[in-house]
């Protein structure tokens, strides 16, 4: 059985939630008593997870990479409930598997647009609430890759890099408010993001975990709950690794 986290009364954001991780953190948040609303381009399939989980979840179509629709779904999300207090940076792309000298410019950018620019816009948009209500969880979901870097995917490992760092900056800027940010750095995981990648590069990510398999979502589900909790009333701007042991630093 799961450890238990009370999330009752709590309001919360989660990025990419119709699927993956994603979900896996929609289900948990749920069964902890929060209200969740997922943040996601895939409406169709959001409402479908929506309608599997609960009916304390809801839907809401969201472009992380346009700030005008980010703004538009917290709109939506203070509309309906008045506040947030947790947010989880999910939604990311791997892109195209490509050395740096054959990348193509516009695969880089499609991929800062979502994994990076995506996070700073749900940010942005998210903490002057936070502030004015001087409570708040922040959960970036970050990549091993960020830490050590992934040949042949220098976009994705980038975008994570600069992530835990975007993690620590705000950590730091919002540690005098109950407001803690912080980032987890998992291996890959067997989901829908396998379909963008090759097998060589599956096994390679895989050779290097120690424990010899790939995380599974409830796992980080799992950590995010704590993270998300009011327990977590002290550690803020932390990286907590997920990985198997591949990095421990």
């Amino acid at each position: 059985m799961a450890n238990q986290f009370d999330l009752n009364g709590r309001v919360a954001v989660v990025t990419g939630g119709a699927q993956g991780f994603g979900r896996a953190v929609v289900e948990r948040f749920a069964q902890s008593g929060a209200s969740v609303d997922i943040w996601d381009m895939d409406i169709a399939l959001a409402e479908k997870t929506a309608s599997e989980v609960g009916a304390n979840v809801r839907a809401v179509k969201t472009d992380v990479s346009d700030f005008a629709s980010v703004e538009a779904a917290r709109d939506a999300t203070l509309g309906q409930h008045n506040k947030v207090d947790i947010l989880v940076n999910n939604a990311g792309i791997a892109g195209a598997i490509a050395t740096v000298a054959d990348g193509e410019i516009g695969e880089w950018q499609k991929v800062m647009r979502i994994n990076l620019d995506g996070p700073f816009f749900c940010c942005k948009a998210v903490v002057p609430s936070m502030i004015k209500n001087d409570y708040g969880r922040i959960i970036n979901i970050a990549s091993i890759a960020g830490k050590e870097g992934n040949p042949n995917a220098a976009h994705y490992s980038a975008s994570k890099a600069g992530l835990i760092a975007l993690t620590k900056s705000l950590g730091k800027e919002l540690a005098g408010h109950d407001i803690a940010v912080n980032a987890i750095t998992p291996a890959a995981a067997k989901t829908a993001i396998f379909d963008q990648i090759s097998q060589e590069h599956i096994d390679y990510m895989l050779s290097k975990i120690p424990r010899q398999r790939f995380v599974k979502v409830e796992e980080l589900a799992s950590m995010a709950a704590w993270l998300a909790s009011a327990e977590n009333s002290y550690t803020t701007a932390g990286i907590f690794d997920l990985s198997g042991g591949r990095a421990t630093y």
